[in-house]
């Protein structure tokens, strides 16, 4: 799929990982909607971009609005063949805590935003996508969905947010086999610790002992370096049904 061709919605497109995919696919002739429920922020992501983007206030989490949102979102990019989920929440907690255990509402809400959520809006996009016209290869869709490499080495505190991401993981590959039939791939990128705003209140020398983690280059991620794997996933149809690691050779201790 050329970028220009792009009419994607993007989930937590108001900032962080997502909005950097956002500017990538708008300078490059792309068109977005972002989904993301700070209307502050995602207005004022969206009046960034320009002509060529838009914020709509989305609750992954519900059914109904989902696929609202994914028709309006359709009716205003003049169609939709890409989604992007970015969409996400840390869910830290040990499961056995000081104070207990760890209260059940605390591990659903995760699995809810993290899994649930990615899924909602997968399905919903695809259920769009397959009226498309196919283009080279017979495709008409693209679905991007985000992990991390907690999935495989989560640390402790990290149970609920593992869970969510392992599951978005291992829906990847028969979700890809599901939609081969109407022309819609499925990937996951799993990223490794990068430089969003959940990173920016840390004291420099937390900061610094995480970078030094990383073996090469021993820095955090750059959003940008997301969005040029999310382009390289859109222009390439061979890739489906697999998951992407992007984490400078990371992996995570268990505390």
């Amino acid at each position: 799929m050329q970028l220009d061709q792009v009419k994607a919605v993007i989930t937590g497109g108001a900032s962080g990982l997502g909005f950097a995919v956002a500017q990538h696919l708008v300078a490059r002739g792309g068109r977005v909607a972002l989904l993301d429920v700070n209307d502050d922020k995602g207005r004022a992501a969206a009046a960034s971009l320009g002509a060529a983007a838009a914020y709509l206030r989305t609750d992954v989490t519900d059914e109904g609005a989902v696929s609202a949102t994914l028709a309006e979102a359709k009716a205003r990019l003049g169609g939709l063949n890409v989604a992007i989920n970015c969409a996400g929440i840390l869910g830290a907690g040990r499961v056995l805590g000081k104070e207990g255990p760890m209260p059940l509402k605390n591990f659903a809400t995760t699995v809810m935003v993290n899994l649930v959520g990615s899924f909602n809006v997968a399905k919903a996009a695809a259920d769009l996508m397959q009226h498309n016209e196919t283009g080279p290869d017979g495709e008409r869709g693209v679905i991007v969905n985000t992990a991390s490499i907690a999935a495989f080495e989560g640390q402790i505190g990290q149970a609920a947010y593992s869970a969510s991401k392992g599951g978005v993981v291992g829906m990847t590959l028969p979700m890809a086999r599901e939609f081969a039939r109407i022309g819609v791939r499925v990937m996951t990128i799993a990223p490794g610790v990068f430089h969003t705003p959940m990173v920016d209140g840390m004291p420099p020398n937390v900061y610094e002992s995480l970078c030094a983690q990383v073996p090469y280059p021993s820095r955090l991620g750059k959003p940008e370096e997301y969005a040029d794997t999310v382009a390289f996933i859109l222009g390439n149809h061979y890739l489906n049904g697999g998951v992407i690691r992007i984490d400078g050779a990371i992996r995570l201790a268990p505390k």
